[in-house]
């Protein structure tokens, strides 16, 4: 049997439709915890949705935690780039924000 890169293609596409799928699953999922007098709820993709210290909300440190978290996610998959860089792009495919 020869190599057949098209099944290797369907291959990709299939773990690409997976992890997108799995992405989407992750936003509708949410964690809660409340600690010290601070309450955060977070999605499953890892976006703060609230802050709450001592009871009052502040969306300014919502947002600069977001914003770390999306930073920290870029990296990581730029480092997940390089890595599978003779991959084709896979990287590419599992479908960054």
């Amino acid at each position: 049997m020869g190599f057949n890169p098209l099944g290797q293609l369907g291959e990709l596409k299939k773990m690409r439709d997976q992890a997108m799928a799995i992405q989407k699953q992750l936003k509708l999922e949410e964690v809660e915890v409340s600690k010290h007098g601070v309450f955060v709820r977070i999605s499953g993709d890892q976006e703060i949705r609230e802050i709450k210290s001592n009871g009052k909300s502040d969306d300014d440190i919502r947002g600069a935690v977001n914003e770390a978290v999306k930073k920290s996610q870029e990296v990581a998959a730029k480092k997940l780039q390089a890595m599978t860089g003779g991959m084709g792009g896979l990287g590419g495919l599992l479908g960054g924000k």
